[in-house]
């Protein structure tokens, strides 16, 4: 497993804290995913043999939040 920051733009509230979350969580890969509103991140554990940092980032972006890697 590997440990990855995302800084993510654009969240406002609650609603769109569970979007990045689930967004995350939803890439074949992803075990942990601990996005923080306050913090504009996403702590993201993840298999590398099986997902990218690409996807993990096209993953939130295509939710309409940008996301690069801290």
């Amino acid at each position: 497993m590997a440990a990855l920051t995302l800084a993510i733009d654009g969240m406002t509230c609650d609603h769109c804290k569970m979007t990045v979350t689930k967004a995350l969580m939803g890439v074949e890969g992803v075990k942990t995913a601990q996005v923080s509103l306050e913090d504009a991140r996403a702590d993201v554990e993840f298999d590398p043999a099986r997902v990218s940092v690409e996807a993990l980032v096209q993953a939130v972006d295509e939710e309409g939040y940008g996301a690069h890697a801290l």
